[in-house]
């Protein structure tokens, strides 16, 4: 007999912005469901296992008042469980892994312990429910409205009907989209269809950026060194046209300049290498880059080595896209195929410093993410399935070269603001980097609110964005502020009895909506500074 639950609002995918929503409805008094596949729920800060990508002025504003507080309990769990050094427990602006690509660089499964500890209260009330683990596999939609979503263990087959008043679509790669007939955009468009600098003359459904199968890992004495890949031979010589080099090699291209350069790997450096953002990527050297845990933040003698996030160039996955097609597993498969040859070429074959090959003291880490094999519970996934929206944001809208100004780019009806440069990895069409310098945005209202389905509402990197803008408005506190603001309108239009489609048109209630984000944190506007 398949199970019923019936909730006010049914969050579907247990991503970061669906996090962010769930608090925003709970913290309204709402009744919610969570659905998610994965473990963990926090999608790419958690079961995906990247440490946040922010803006330079995170510490001062440019982020929702709920995410701060996310950023100080990872903060605080470190102070109240880790034996921090003198100067580490002083610094206010604690980084653990003291990582290039963030101000706060730290374990996935402390992210998880935050996360856990923030939605406890409403899990003991019930008025919380997650299923876990579970995707979504159909829906009953009529006259526009979803009804019902059912979601199935992917494990057990078993299925359950989840009715709700509203459904968020939480999910990595927008997959409520298809199932409730949303009307919905996929890859990349058309110059012609957006009047974008960087978009293709053809438009291409199945040219998304790449995915990537992350790892963590650290060195220490012992030969750790993994099974030898059977597809070991292919890997070792793949070659996409643009790259200089063998992904399996410290080589990838520059992706503000496109021109192959060589990375350093320097395991444990006594030192940091610093830099600003703003001209420097970070990813020269790619211990430093992405690191979670650094010796130096701990008491003397507490590691034995510092601990490496992989999530770099040479994992990135072009061989096809993982949405709307048959192909998604074996596509997945070879993903972490990808990032299994890339272990073990740094364990046996990789140039060192000091001249030899290979560092077989380089030891996998599951239990710093939750698996047995050290690799991420899921795919590190940066591109989704879009709405058609009310409002849809162009490259022209928010790139300093197109709109010739670097100041930040406003909308009608901000529901809150990001930053970050348009950042698109390598894509399944066979693209290099584009990589386009981006004012302070706004996320407009518009963006939010599909053309047709009257309630269902995007909680992640599946907005009324373009192949081009989704990769500024894709990183993790734009989707948090994406879900919250989601969460927000959800509640604001269960109270009044109104669509998003109403709100989005009428002045009024705009401004009352704006006014209830601003009372909860979330900032609408930019200061005046300067993009880069």
């Amino acid at each position: 007999m398949t199970a019923r639950i019936t909730a006010q609002v049914a969050i579907i995918g247990g991503g970061l912005g669906s996090v962010a929503a769930a608090l925003a409805l709970l913290q309204r008094g709402h009744r919610v469901v969570i659905t998610e596949e994965y473990a963990w729920l926090g999608g790419q800060l958690t079961s995906q296992a990247v440490p946040p990508d922010e803006h330079i002025w995170v510490e001062q504003f440019g982020v929702t008042a709920r995410y701060r507080a996310l950023r100080d309990g990872i903060r605080r769990y470190y102070r109240d469980n880790y034996p921090l050094s003198a100067a580490a427990r002083a610094d206010r602006e604690l980084n653990p892994g003291r990582g290039r690509v963030s101000r706060l660089c730290h374990e996935p499964r402390v992210a998880h312990a935050v996360i856990t500890a923030l939605l406890a209260p409403y899990l003991s009330s019930g008025r919380l429910t997650v299923l876990q683990p579970a995707v979504p596999v159909a829906a009953g939609v009529s006259d526009a409205v979803v009804r019902t979503v059912t979601v199935a263990n992917p494990r057990t087959g078993a299925e359950t009907v989840v009715a709700a008043e509203y459904f968020l679509d939480g999910t990595e790669t927008g997959d409520l989209l298809p199932l409730t007939g949303t009307d919905y955009v996929v890859g990349a468009e058309a110059r012609s269809d957006t009047g974008e600098p960087s978009a293709p003359e053809v438009a291409d459904p199945g040219n998304v950026q790449s995915i990537a199968w992350c790892f963590v890992f650290d060195h220490v004495a012992g030969d750790h060194t993994i099974a030898r890949p059977d597809d070991y031979e292919y890997w070792r010589s793949f070659e996409p046209p643009f790259w200089g080099a063998p992904m399996l090699s410290f080589v990838a291209p520059n992706p503000r300049t496109l021109v192959p350069e060589e990375r350093t790997m320097n395991v444990n450096p006594a030192g940091d290498i610093t830099g600003d953002p703003r001209f420097d990527a970070g990813d020269q050297d790619l211990w430093q880059f992405r690191r979670i845990a650094a010796r130096q933040t701990f008491a003397d003698a507490f590691y034995d080595s510092d601990i490496v996030l992989a999530n770099w160039p040479q994992l990135d996955y072009v061989g096809g896209s993982i949405i709307d097609t048959d192909d998604r597993p074996a596509h997945l498969a070879a993903a972490k195929a990808q990032s299994r040859a890339y272990v073990y070429w740094l364990q046996t074959e990789a140039p060192r410093p000091d001249g030899g090959r290979g560092w077989p003291g380089l030891r996998l880490r599951g239990d710093v993410v939750g698996t047995t094999d050290g690799f991420a519970q899921a795919p590190y996934i940066r591109e989704s399935r879009r709405i058609k929206a009310l409002t849809t944001v162009r490259e022209q809208d928010i790139s300093i070269k197109a709109r010739g100004y670097d100041g930040p780019a406003r909308f009608d009806g901000s529901v809150g603001v990001g930053m970050y440069r348009i950042d698109l990895h390598p894509s399944t069409g066979g693209d290099n980097y584009i990589d386009v310098e981006c004012a302070p945005f706004e996320i407009p209202l518009g963006a939010l609110v599909p053309l047709t389905t009257q309630n269902l509402v995007p909680a992640a990197k599946n907005i009324g964005t373009t192949h081009i803008t989704n990769g500024a408005y894709r990183l993790h506190p734009v989707e948090w502020n994406i879900g919250e603001s989601a969460g927000e309108l959800v509640a604001f239009c269960l109270a009044r009895g109104l669509s998003p489609q109403q709100v989005a048109v009428d002045a009024e209630l705009v401004d009352r909506l704006q006014s209830r984000l601003t009372e909860a944190g979330v900032e609408l506007h930019w200061p005046q500074i300067a993009g880069y």
